[in-house]
C-alpha cells in the first residue's frame, strides 16, 4: 500500500500550531490515520466500513 500524499487534519486540532490531533487520508480502498506530531511514524489503515464503525464508537465515548 502506498503512502498517502493528501492528509486532512481533524477539526478538533486544538490551539497553537494545530499539531495535537490526528490526520486522515482517503485512499481508494482504505482510510489511513496518523498522529500529526509524528507524521513519519506508524500509519494505521482501516477499510471504509471499519473506519466508520471506529468513528461511531468514538462518538459514544464520554468527553474528558
Amino acid at each position: 500500500m502506498k503512502t498517502p500524499t493528501r492528509w486532512k487534519k481533524s477539526s478538533h486540532s486544538g490551539g497553537g500550531d494545530g499539531n495535537t490531533c490526528v490526520e486522515v487520508a482517503d485512499q481508494d480502498t482504505h482510510i489511513a490515520v496518523r498522529d500529526s506530531k509524528t507524521p513519519a511514524r506508524v500509519v494505521v489503515t482501516f477499510t471504509a466500513s471499519a473506519f466508520a464503525a471506529f468513528v461511531e464508537g468514538l462518538k459514544d465515548r464520554p468527553r474528558r
